[in-house]
């Protein structure tokens, strides 16, 4: 298996940045937004973009992590906050890698089960192979990769990088 580094730290950096401040711009005029990361890899990278969100703006940023079982989507999907700490809030879902959109459109669908101000999706990387009519809002990078191959994202300490194998 070969590794084809499409994304090293220094661009991992940029594109975080970039996504932060386009998430600010739609938020602009709010005071509250929810940050709610999939699980692992989902919610490290919802970390980094509240991070940033801290650095160039007001306003305030709860984290959120979103429990998804990927091997059995239609199990039930928890957070680490109660829906009513989002309840009427704005809310933006964030993944590191959009495959086949199953992942995205579970979480979506739990988010819609609670009102909320406003709802948007964030990917590191967006593989455009989707199965469901499922769209990120903000990306990093859009890839048209063959259905063979797969996008991995490493975030291990100061190890950071994606790639194709």
């Amino acid at each position: 298996m070969t590794k084809n580094i499409i994304l090293t730290k220094e661009q991992i950096e940029h594109k975080t940045k970039r996504i932060a401040y386009q998430i600010y711009e739609t938020f602009v005029e709010e005071e509250v937004i929810v940050i709610a990361g999939i699980s692992k890899n989902g919610f490290v990278f919802a970390e980094k973009l509240a991070a940033q969100l801290a650095l160039i703006s007001n306003i305030e940023v709860k984290l959120c992590e979103v429990f998804v079982d990927k091997q059995h989507v239609l199990a039930p999907i928890t957070t680490s906050i109660p829906s009513s700490e989002y309840e009427n809030c704005n809310v933006v879902l964030v993944d590191d890698v959009l495959n086949s959109g199953t992942t995205l459109i579970y979480g979506v669908k739990h988010f819609l089960e609670v009102p909320l101000k406003k709802f948007k999706t964030t990917v590191l990387v967006d593989r455009n192979h989707k199965k469901y009519p499922v769209k990120a809002d903000f990306k990093g990078l859009s890839l048209s990769t063959s259905l063979l191959e797969h996008i991995h994202v490493v975030f291990d300490g100061e190890e950071e990088y994606a790639y194709l194998s």
